[in-house]
């Protein structure tokens, strides 16, 4: 059953009103999903959900408490209200928080001209069976393949509503489909497996099930035979595939929450050097058919492109509201928000600026080093940047892939790696983190 969304938040405001709030805002979210799973080319799993969920913030002086509910009634909405109030008079004080200044809101109020969502609609059970059943059979043709574990395709649309007693209010739709594969290659002990898949906001981007196939299966055969390489100190080529991972922690050590609570190695950076020079880390919540664009923040504040690195430098934080004014600097529209819990500051559609060398063309340049397509666990301090991962993928020798190889980690100081970084002009131009494969000169690699 679809709701009215603006009626419905405008109903739980001004219950919160009548509570005893102060002030309040409401998320309100209503959507479906589908989901298709096969093997053997028949069908293993079906689902499709839909759901209507409202999330209400109540601010009793300078304390906050947040509930949701999916009680669309009247009086399941009095409830709500009388609940949120009730727990905002127990919580501690935060000197901090607050909603927005009038003058502060978005003028935006809705994401037209931002393409994020596919007016084609659902696609039909049988289409998305289909382009799964198609994704394991490609893939299960190629050579080497023993099994394919996951063949699926999904689908998901979602209509977001945000008002505020500030006199705030605004929504937006989002639809996203996806489809993909884990291919397993060899058998027994030599088992090794890896994936492909794609996500996008239009059906007709997506790439065809059967290159999402025969990547995935191209992929795990390249695996086998993997063995350790040595130890010692080499240069790192992240592939594109893993490399926003570093530019990650980067966006992690700028987050306004992290430096005011001093865990955050850049926490006195600003304005200081953290890429070469020459490279620039943006944000764009504005990127059409990006599928992390949104017109405001949860704040309802006006989200506009900015720079996070600028030349080199870094050149701000990413903050919300509340981690704004206890920086003393601007807030950058960065608030996100769930529906039982406050804003806080994160990063919509980032793109570091690409090299002119393409990944084949860094590994010519490496001579002997290590090519990392994948990686699992990791111990990150993020006081001081110190990194350790494990990882997986190729050895180069005299600037050529000789072979595969894993149990290794991969170590350094992310504060010197991100200085040093060497960017491929591979990015997916699609991906919400537009990061291309990057090398590392000088890390330590641990193997036998």
């Amino acid at each position: 059953m679809s709701h009215s969304l603006p009626d419905l938040s405008q109903a739980l405001l001004q219950a919160a009103t009548r509570a005893g709030a102060d002030s309040a805002d409401v998320l309100a979210r209503q959507g479906t999903s589908v989901s298709i799973d096969v093997r053997g080319g028949t069908l293993e799993q079906a689902e499709r959900s839909e759901g209507f969920e409202i999330g209400l913030r109540v601010l009793i002086g300078k304390r906050q408490a947040c509930v949701s509910g999916s009680d669309a009634r009247g009086e399941g909405l009095a409830m709500m209200a009388e609940r949120a109030v009730a727990m905002a008079r127990e919580a501690p004080e935060d000197q901090w928080i607050g909603l927005a200044e009038p003058e502060q809101l978005a003028t935006r109020r809705d994401a037209a001209g931002l393409e994020m969502y596919d007016p084609a609609g659902e696609p039909s059970p049988e289409a998305m069976k289909e382009a799964a059943i198609r994704t394991e059979e490609v893939a299960l043709a190629q050579k080497g393949i023993s099994q394919v574990s996951t063949a699926s395709a999904a689908y998901g649309e979602s209509e977001v509503y945000l008002a505020a007693s500030n006199g705030f209010e605004g929504g937006y739709r989002r639809s996203s489909h996806s489809l993909a594969c884990v291919a397993i290659a060899g058998t027994g002990a030599a088992m090794e497996r890896d994936h492909d898949s794609d996500f996008r906001i239009f059906a007709s981007d997506m790439r065809s099930a059967e290159e999402i196939g025969e990547r995935a299966a191209r992929r795990a055969v390249e695996r086998m035979g993997a063995t350790a390489p040595k130890t010692g100190t080499y240069p790192v080529l992240f592939d594109e595939r893993v490399a926003a991972s570093l530019i990650g922690h980067l966006l992690s050590a700028a987050n306004g929450m992290a430096v005011a609570r001093g865990s955050s190695f850049l926490r006195n950076a600003l304005g200081e050097t953290v890429l070469p020079e020459g490279l620039s880390l943006t944000e764009d919540p504005l990127r059409p058919r990006g599928t992390s664009s949104r017109p405001f923040d949860a704040e309802g504040l006006q989200t506009a492109p900015r720079d996070i690195v600028r030349d080199g430098v870094l050149t701000g934080w990413t903050v919300d509201l509340a981690t704004a004014r206890k920086l003393g600097v601007s807030p950058s529209a960065n608030a996100a928000r769930g529906l039982t819990s406050p804003p806080s500051p994160t990063n919509w559609n980032i793109e570091l600026t690409p090299g002119s060398a393409s990944q084949a063309e860094l590994i010519s340049q490496m001579g002997t080093g290590l090519l990392v397509t994948s990686m699992i666990g990791s111990t990150i301090n993020p006081d001081t940047g110190d990194y350790s991962r494990g990882a997986s993928g190729f050895w180069i020798e005299n600037g050529q892939i000789a072979r595969p190889v894993n149990e290794c980690t991969i170590a350094g100081n992310l504060r010197d790696m991100l200085g040093r970084i060497i960017p491929a002009n591979d990015a997916r131009p699609w991906a919400s983190m537009r990061v291309p494969s990057l090398l590392v000169e000088g890390m330590t690699l641990a193997g036998n």
